[in-house]
């Protein structure tokens, strides 16, 4: 029935468009080819569906809603594109950041700036001995021995100010009580507005 100049980009359409079934439009999007099932299945229904589609360079969130009049009588539906490319491409990101850490050998602890620990990897795991669930039942200074905790404060700080450091030698308590030598290096995790949240 009618279009934004939006959705050319996703669905092949032209003005004279218009008027012509649904079924005859082709889709710009790669591995979805349910449409016309899709909207059917809303038109008996009258429950909304959401799925992910994509095309060669973006990604979007389609929806299909039900069109109701100002009378609440149904008289077609409504079919949206969401761009959420940023979004897929960020989870790509951290979904391989995740696997990273998990393989990496390196012991890798985060942690928030009240000293909790937020994730622990199996490296961190080997080094020290605790696992993932014990670490994350614990706060990071119950690992520092007493006379270096105030020193780790004193770069909790810098770090919550986003300064960054130079990777240091330290020690940490191990499961079983005996001290580990390490080098450690420390970033500070930052939200959008580059205040730090973890580290």
């Amino acid at each position: 029935q009618r279009f934004t100049p939006e959705a050319v980009a996703l669905i092949n359409l032209i003005p004279t468009d218009i008027g012509r079934p649904i079924e005859q439009i082709v889709v710009n999007t790669l591995g979805y080819g349910r449409l016309v099932p899709d909207i059917q299945r809303v038109l008996d229904t009258l429950i909304p569906i959401e799925v992910e589609v994509h095309t060669t360079r973006t990604w979007h969130l389609l929806r299909i809603r039900p069109y109701r009049t100002l009378k609440n009588v149904i008289e077609g539906a409504v079919i949206t594109f969401t761009d959420i490319t940023e979004l897929k491409n960020g989870q790509e990101g951290l979904r391989r950041l995740a696997a990273v850490v998990r393989d990496s050998r390196d012991a890798i602890v985060v942690q928030a700036l009240d000293g909790a620990i937020l994730a622990w990897n199996p490296g961190a795991e080997r080094l020290y001995g605790f696992t993932e669930a014990e670490a994350l039942a614990r706060n990071i200074r119950d690992l520092v021995p007493l006379a270096l905790r105030d020193e780790v404060l004193a770069r909790v700080k810098q770090l919550g100010e986003a300064a960054s450091l130079q990777p240091y030698r330290s020690q940490r308590i191990a499961k079983d009580g005996h001290l580990v030598e390490i080098e450690l290096t420390a970033t500070a995790l930052t939200n959008t507005d580059r205040n730090p949240y973890a580290i």
